[in-house]
């Protein structure tokens, strides 16, 4: 079993020790599909290969050069560095009684004073984007006795390895944060407290949180995306931010068509990526190529697509939109919406090339703001970017907030 498996000891559940194995047909199957998917005809959209957000989307180029790179591409290996983290499943039992078992990937330290850190992923992420963070632990910290935190990666319910939502009834941001609340708690961090960390619909996971649950005693977010508060003027936003918030205005212009369609057509667009791989590919490769500072090789993509194609996951990890978006969402932004607010030690770290990066001054109104960093590089996926950042950021958010 690899190194950092040791539960720790005040845990009121013990979770199951799990090994990514993809059955050999599926895999097959997946190899199959993707050689015989068609890809579309040539047009004067699709041979622009600009990765700029006001223009048409992913180019036929890069498409046809990754089905012939995923024709080749081995998923083994990528079990086999998945595996190389200690993998859980751990059984949660939510207030209807229904048990849902949610998957995580975690270093447990040895040191009785760790300190409990959760990292939640967004759409279309994974708990891939913090293996490289994880590999970066364990190199700095080369035993649990000198790890000082435990560090556990959740696969929010409808992603990866953990349990579906209910069929028969809606599900929430809120629904998810109970179950990872309780998840948390099942391995001894309802009395001890825990600090979480996120970015895009991780970030939502942690407010809910933070807002609703006493155990949560710290809160560190990449994204939160918030109107203009009043009472804030031009005068207190600096001109990275301020050609930040361009790009922010660009995505809203011409990025958000994928929203909309998750947010009001989420059955239709399930259906139709649930049928083609690599249509697939190119509804998500678009988004790592589109929304990140310098963008991560093609293998890295088809990593996170035959994770969710190999689990179909899509139409079940789509949930959150429609309540941010279309007729059915809130009227106020859920990082704006008062009973979210953050009134606990609150860190954030600001990435250039997030989708829709708001001022330090726009955030400060939606929490507690203890601790803030501006970054000169990066973009939406920042743990699976820049994990170095990440990592320092949360030792330093954690080292000042921290109290045992």
């Amino acid at each position: 079993m690899a190194l950092f498996d040791t539960v720790p000891t005040g845990a009121k559940i013990q979770p199951y020790n799990y090994t990514v194995s993809i059955p050999e047909e599926k895999l097959q199957q997946m190899k199959q599909l993707v050689t015989l998917s068609p890809i579309g005809p040539a047009t004067w959209e699709n041979l622009q290969e600009s990765r700029d957000l006001n223009d048409f989307g992913i180019s036929r180029k890069w498409l046809d050069n990754a089905k012939a790179e995923w024709e080749k591409y081995d998923w083994r290996a990528t079990e086999q560095h998945i595996n190389s983290f200690p993998n859980f499943t751990l059984p949660v039992k939510d207030d209807d009684g229904r048990v849902y078992s949610i998957h995580f990937v975690a270093l447990f330290s040895t040191n009785p004073a760790a300190v409990p850190i959760a990292f939640f992923h967004g759409w279309p992420g994974s708990f891939l984007e913090f293996l490289p963070m994880l590999e970066l632990l364990k190199r700095k910290y080369q035993t649990p006795e000198q790890l000082p935190y435990h560090f556990i990666v959740p696969s929010l319910p409808g992603f990866a390895f953990s349990d579906r939502p209910p069929k028969d009834k809606d599900w929430t941001t809120h629904d998810s944060a109970r179950l990872m609340h309780r998840l948390l708690e099942g391995l001894g961090f309802g009395e001890t407290g825990y600090v979480v960390q996120g970015g895009d619909i991780g970030s939502l996971i942690c407010r809910s949180l933070a807002s609703r649950y006493e155990a949560c005693k710290a809160v560190h977010l990449n994204f939160c995306p918030a109107p203009k508060p009043d009472g804030v003027s031009n005068s207190d936003i600096d001109e990275l931010e301020l050609k930040a918030l361009q790009r922010g205005d660009a995505f809203r212009t011409a990025g958000i068509a994928y929203a909309l369609e998750h947010a009001t057509r989420p059955s239709t667009i399930g259906l139709v990526l649930s049928a083609s791989p690599i249509a697939l590919l190119a509804w998500i490769g678009e988004k790592f190529l589109t929304w990140t500072d310098e963008p991560p090789s093609t293998t890295t993509i088809l990593e996170s697509v035959s994770l969710y194609w190999l689990t179909d996951t899509f139409p079940t990890s789509i949930y959150t939109y429609r309540h941010g978006l279309g007729p059915r969402a809130d009227k106020i932004s859920f990082h704006a919406q008062p009973e979210n607010h953050i009134n606990k030690p609150f860190g954030f770290s600001w990435f250039p090339q997030e989708l829709m990066p708001v001022p330090k001054a726009w955030i400060a109104v939606t929490g507690d703001l203890v601790w803030y960093k501006q970054h000169t590089r990066g973009g939406h996926f920042a743990a699976l970017e820049r994990p170095d950042a990440i990592l320092g950021d949360m030792e330093d958010f954690v080292a000042k907030v921290w109290q045992n």
